[in-house]
């Protein structure tokens, strides 16, 4: 159970903690362990506004909340604080519903970005998600937009005629939901309400905060998720934010940073990878970097503005139905950076491992066994992921999420 929230009245100083960030100096350096446990303060209301600000301002101008182990540390303080879940009746739903082929053990997949790359393309990380739970389990963590026009939790929202009430899903019923389809979307301020009285702070501070790198390391279904992908803006911090994973527990993830400073995988041309991969004599996780290109998956390059309409939700949920519906034409730009995103989810999850795929209808089993960079089969992704599509079944996880989440609420 997470800890009660302090009165307001009730605040905890960490003044002496500030004065040794802000003076950094070798002797005094605080500790990753440290800087986690006054960012634990955030989330009972236990310190002031001022000293909320002064936190995150020092941690982002000493570029503290960029280095792996404090990333770390302090999601791990994150999800501490979060609301309870049922891990273990939880997980015994997940075995009963998770469909284990190749190397993909049927656990829980997420597939986010860390926001703030200023392209304001389409919702990319979440019209994969859906796609992706036609053969995964999906834990999709979001939020509303922070930095763009329409976030995760907008577009969900705004789907006609019927959308799925992402409210509903809470840590009582997350166990319903997955009883009726592979899909789930984790609300974060459902799940993490601690991280409230951080955000009116944030907002005044203007730049970005250590929250915004937190969020896709955050997943409060951490402990049942086998493989992720996670999207960062910048490349610097890509080793960092691997790294970080690693030292997370992740044993199958990647983290992606399209060239142009884009936290997806890009469509207009290469994109760098840091992927996590268990070395099966050791059981050490090991980071490889390589690139990858469209043409990696077998598809043309786009330039960005095809695919950045900054649109609103309600624009973004038409495009995304129409996409759940087969809708759009096969060469549409956006459909194609939607399916070399589901496919490197596809990739990392290890289901495209199968020398032969079995996903029924429509599916003729001939998997693509060409191996591109970093050891992935790109292109049998995207051949899953457009099966997807064509097969009707992403289309129907989402039905039944919808048809769910509204019985729930």
């Amino acid at each position: 159970m997470a800890p009660t929230e302090t009165a307001p009245e009730e605040k905890i100083s960490i003044t002496p903690l500030l004065k040794r960030l802000w003076h950094e100096s070798p002797s005094t350096k605080p500790t990753a362990a440290e800087i986690a446990a006054a960012l634990g303060l955030i989330f009972t209301n236990s310190l002031s506004d001022v000293q909320t600000g002064a936190l995150l301002t020092c941690l982002h101008f000493t570029d503290l909340d960029r280095q792996a182990d404090i990333l770390a540390r302090c999601a791990q303080a994150m999800r501490d604080f979060a609301t309870e879940v049922d891990i273990e009746g939880l997980s015994k739903v997940i075995e009963q519903r998770g469909r284990k082929e190749g190397n993909y053990h049927g656990g829980l997949c997420d597939i986010v970005g860390t926001g703030g790359d200023s392209h304001n393309t389409f919702n990319i990380s979440t019209t994969s998600s859906i796609l992706a739970s036609s053969l995964l389990l999906i834990a999709k963590h979001g939020n509303k937009a922070s930095t763009s026009r329409s976030g995760s939790a907008d577009l969900l929202s705004c789907v006609v005629p019927k959308s799925p009430v992402i409210s509903a899903v809470t840590p009582a019923t997350i166990k319903e939901v997955y009883s009726a389809t592979n899909y789930a979307f984790l609300f974060a301020p459902i799940f993490h309400p601690g991280a409230r009285h951080a955000a009116s702070i944030r907002r005044q501070l203007g730049w970005r905060t250590i929250f915004n790198l937190l969020g896709p390391l955050a997943n409060p279904l951490h402990e049942l998720i086998e493989a992720r992908v996670l999207g960062v803006a910048r490349k610097e911090i890509g080793p960092d934010f691997a790294e970080s994973l690693r030292q997370s527990g992740c044993k199958k993830g990647m983290i992606i940073c399209g060239d142009e400073e884009l936290d997806e995988l890009s469509c207009a041309g290469p994109t760098h990878c840091w992927r996590l991969v268990e070395n099966p004599t050791t059981k050490e996780v090991d980071i490889k970097y390589f690139t990858v290109s469209p043409a990696d998956f077998g598809l043309p390059t786009h330039p960005l503005s095809e695919v950045s309409p900054g649109q609103s939700p309600e624009k973004n949920a038409e495009i995304l139905i129409r996409i759940l519906r087969g809708d759009v034409p096969p060469d549409d730009p956006i459909l194609h950076f939607v399916l070399i995103n589901t496919a490197a989810l596809l990739v990392v999850s290890g289901i495209c491992d199968a020398d032969e795929s079995n996903m029924g209808h429509s599916d003729d089993g001939q998997a693509i066994k060409e191996v591109g960079p970093g050891g992935g089969r790109w292109k049998e992704g995207v051949r899953r992921a457009k099966w997807a599509l064509t097969s009707g079944e992403a289309y129907r996880q989402w039905e039944a999420f919808v048809e769910v989440t509204n019985k729930l609420a």
